[in-house]
């Protein structure tokens, strides 16, 4: 072989390797999809066998060739593959870990900072207040939605903004209306942190642009997100793969969402990306397969998509699911206080879906909060109670409501009168 063919073949053999994590064509731009995936020059990748659908959690239509890991990692680590500094795969609610690198390590989390802008905002204001652009929005650094200052957009269009083009602009509009300056509204985003458990954070702004003092560890973000899931709004947010809006600074009026996990993996259903020098290659991803919502988070890593893969496979392996409360299941039947009838059927509104761990006792406690006994008038369907799925270290987990089952009249008062009357003599 002489040496224009020698070159030629390792020119090939590159343009394979950065390939090999590119979805099927005609589903994201191959831009979208290599941007972040490009390797360090220098590391030296070796293809591995091919995940698709019928070894993995991949959809169907897909296929990804994973790349083997370059960077030392412990002997007894039993996914050598993942490239991550620090990653951890969780089980959302109940918090159990399914698999752990470097959790605690102090990392820079680039744009998965706005995971916790987006959870501060959703539990602190309305989707529908007018925010109004400021020249610090205008200025942002970084991945930008082209804000003009003087816009008013609305606060839960800017959120799908901030997620899904990890726009940094959107980012400081948020801060600033929800907390009046960036700093005042990360240390809210601080304390809320700490508040769920997230206790080696730190934040300085709101989009993740490198600070030495703007830092979190896997764990963390893995929490965060965990409490994410019980906020309304917070899964439509960040499962998005599109949304069109009027102020996009674009023809298409197209935000599309950077997360590639949401059209690669089944049941993926968040969250965010993140990149910085510093920070390196990050993601918090999220999927839910049969009731069972699993968070990964993969923090400086060499090749995101792959990682996660790895992640949700191994934790989806090692949990399965179990249908403690039934939608529609008959809980109790309850005596009726001045009803025209004595008494009446109770019924779960829905299902309670839990998790059940490999090697674990799964020692949950089923709590029934509900009245001794109904009072008329009542409606069918009103929600007179609940059931609690608590786990051992007191947290409640899951809930459902129990609603009646039909309409009921109150006695008329010549009724009530006679009742107490038979009581009096009985």
């Amino acid at each position: 072989m002489n040496l224009k063919k020698f070159f030629a073949a390792i020119i090939l053999m590159t343009l394979i390797i950065f390939a090999a994590e590119a979805a099927p064509e005609g589903r994201m731009p191959a831009s979208e999809l290599t941007r972040l995936e490009e390797a360090p020059r220098g590391e030296i990748a070796r293809p591995m066998q091919a995940l698709t659908s019928e070894n993995s959690g991949l959809n169907p239509g897909y296929s990804v060739t994973p790349i083997q890991n370059t960077r030392p990692v412990a002997p007894d680590d039993v996914l050598p593959n993942v490239t991550a500094t620090a990653a951890i795969v969780i089980e959302a609610s109940t918090g159990h870990v399914l698999y752990e690198r470097n959790p605690d390590q102090r990392m820079f989390p680039a744009s998965t900072t706005k995971m916790m802008t987006l959870i501060t905002a959703l539990e602190g204001n309305k989707l529908d207040e007018i925010v109004t652009v400021g020249a610090g929005a205008y200025n942002a650094e970084g991945s930008t939605l082209w804000l003009d200052v003087g816009e008013k957009i609305p606060l839960g269009e800017l959120l799908y903004g901030m997620m899904l083009v990890s726009g940094n602009d959107g980012a400081i509009a948020i801060a600033e209306h929800c907390g009046g300056n960036v700093p005042d509204f990360a240390a809210k985003m601080t304390k809320r942190a700490h508040d769920l458990g997230a206790v080696n954070t730190n934040f300085t702004n709101a989009n993740g642009l490198p600070d030495p003092n703007h830092y979190t560890t896997a764990r963390d973000l893995a929490i965060m997100a965990a409490h994410g899931f019980s906020l309304p709004h917070f899964e439509e947010i960040c499962s998005a793969k599109e949304v069109s809006f009027p102020w996009i600074h674009d023809d298409t009026k197209l935000l599309r969402n950077e997360n590639q996990m949401l059209w690669l993996y089944r049941g993926a259903n968040g969250i965010k990306t993140g990149y910085t020098d510093a920070a390196g290659r990050c993601l918090v991803t999220a999927a839910k397969q049969n009731g069972v919502q699993l968070i990964a988070v993969v923090l400086d890593s060499l090749y995101i998509w792959n990682d996660s893969i790895f992640l949700l496979d191994y934790g989806f392996s090692r949990v399965s699911s179990e249908t403690l409360i039934k939608p529609g299941e008959v809980v109790k039947t309850l005596p009726i206080i001045s009803g025209r009838r004595k008494s009446m059927q109770v019924k779960t509104a829905g299902e309670i879906i839990m998790p059940v761990f490999e090697g674990d006792a799964n020692a949950y406690e089923i709590v029934y909060d509900l009245p001794d006994a109904l009072t008329a008038p009542i409606k069918s369907g009103e929600a007179i109670g609940k059931i609690r799925v608590v786990l051992p270290d007191g947290r409640e987990a899951a809930s459902v409501d129990v609603v009646t089952t039909a309409d009921v009249e109150q006695k008329s008062f010549f009724r009530l009168i006679l009742d107490k009357i038979k009581s009096f003599f009985a």
